[in-house]
């Protein structure tokens, strides 16, 4: 019997080419989302123990702050996993959570050619997330070194996930006053600066509403004229990352107004991701889902299959939520939260300060005096002074981009007594500098 000789997984013209980007790539640095806190517990040495009253407005985990997924979903869940055995399921979910998803959450219209075979379950936002920039690389361009384009203050993470897997991140032009929306002149503008470097293309645009950390919220119209003008200038796919659209104030997203706003060919360069993580406080469930043309679904599905695979404890949460009735399931989060969010609109406006709020968790505060008072650099230096000297924690703007260096992130995803609360104890700090 001969040896066998060395060979290749694939057939030499499906070679990866040997290139040194990864050596040449910026460190990804770890999220300090999950270090502010820190923060509070020196405040609470200082003052004299863990009972000592602090407040958190930093923290976008309703699971947290409000009762998160209440328990009759959870022991409904737990039932369907019994039902369901624990062997393994399609890498992209379980057909009933797919009907689940396709039926009672966003009801697609039969008109959209959209159905259960358009979606695939993922293991929390930021899975969703990954396996949609690798599909814009292998469907859009084809080509490492390409752009994601975002807001010009974006999400943490927007900043890091494609980057890690060979996508640049290119924030948008935009003005704070309009809590740094994407303009159609901004795409165009953005399209144009990455032609000039290098011949660069934007492989996809990422509209977020309500915003992360702005709180920014856009209406489908805008949106839609958005996701035209990126088609315009022939960026791939367009994905609408809507994860707290049901922390509103108005009415959810309905995705059917999108679909029919496209022909079905444009359809496929559509993608949107959604979830339990906020509007059911399910963070640590991790249950998300992505919608796409299915040419993205199979290849979504068969690189999970080598990867991250869902698990269906997750899709079962998601599944009892939306059979329910997704708008009673998630009261228990929308409903304080649309309480905090006039509570502290009010008290921002009544105070003098330049904010922006709109819908979701967030608004976010324009710091500039305080930080000339103080002598501040930037917002992250008064983020650790308010939490270690005055026990408040916020994310300071200067995490998310220097265009957010003046700002910080305040969650209201509290009930609104608390939310009062910590905004008072915030001005406190702040005027403690002047």
């Amino acid at each position: 019997m001969s040896v066998v000789p060395p060979s290749f997984a694939v057939p030499d013209p499906n070679l990866i080419p040997v290139h040194d980007y990864p050596s040449q790539q910026a460190t990804i640095p770890a999220s300090r989302m999950f270090l502010i806190k820190k923060g509070l517990n020196a405040y609470r040495e200082k003052i004299g123990g863990e009972h000592v009253e602090t407040y958190d407005a930093s923290q976008g985990d309703g699971g947290k702050s409000l009762p998160g997924v209440p328990g009759d979903i959870l022991d409904r869940a737990h039932a369907l996993q019994r039902e369901h055995g624990t062997g393994y399921d399609s890498p992209h979910g379980s057909p009933r959570f797919w009907q689940a998803v396709a039926g009672h959450y966003w009801a697609l219209d039969p008109s959209t050619g959209w159905g259960p075979e358009n979606v695939a379950m993922v293991q929390g936002g930021r899975d969703g997330l990954i396996k949609a920039y690798q599909a814009m690389v292998r469907l859009g361009t084809g080509r490492v070194g390409d752009v994601l384009l975002t807001s010009a203050v974006p999400w943490i993470s927007y900043n890091w996930g494609p980057y890690a897997v060979g996508m640049n991140v290119l924030r948008a032009p935009g003005d704070p006053a309009d809590g740094w929306r994407i303009t159609p002149e901004g795409v165009a503008e953005s399209v144009a600066f990455c032609q000039r470097q290098g011949g660069r293309r934007i492989a996809g645009l990422v509209i977020t509403s309500p915003d992360n950390p702005t709180g920014r919220t856009m209406s489908l119209d805008d949106q839609i004229a958005l996701a035209r003008v990126a088609f315009e200038n022939n960026i791939p796919f367009v994905l609408f990352d809507w994860i707290y659209h049901w922390v509103t104030s108005g009415k959810p997203h309905n995705i059917n107004d999108v679909l029919l706003a496209f022909s079905p060919e444009e359809r496929k360069r559509l993608i949107f991701l959604d979830g339990l993580t906020k509007s059911l406080g399910a963070s640590n469930i991790r249950s998300a889902h992505v919608l796409a043309d299915k040419d993205v679904i199979k290849f979504i599905a068969s690189q999970a299959s080598h990867g991250v695979i869902p698990s269906y404890y997750a899709q079962a949460v998601a599944i009892a939520a939306y059979e329910m009735g997704y708008g009673k399931a998630c009261a228990p989060i929308a409903g304080p939260t649309a309480e905090s969010r006039v509570v502290l609109r009010e008290f921002l406006s009544e105070n003098g300060f330049e904010f922006v709020i709109g819908d979701g968790y967030y608004a976010f505060v324009n710091c500039t005096p305080w930080l000339e008072a103080g002598g501040f650099a930037d917002t992250g230096a008064l983020g650790t002074y308010l939490a270690e000297e005055h026990g408040i924690a916020v994310v300071p703007g200067v995490y998310f981009s220097a265009a957010g260096a003046q700002w910080i992130r305040f969650s209201y995803a509290l009930p609104p007594e608390r939310t009062r609360k910590a905004a008072e104890r915030f001005l406190q700090g702040l005027n403690a500098l002047l």
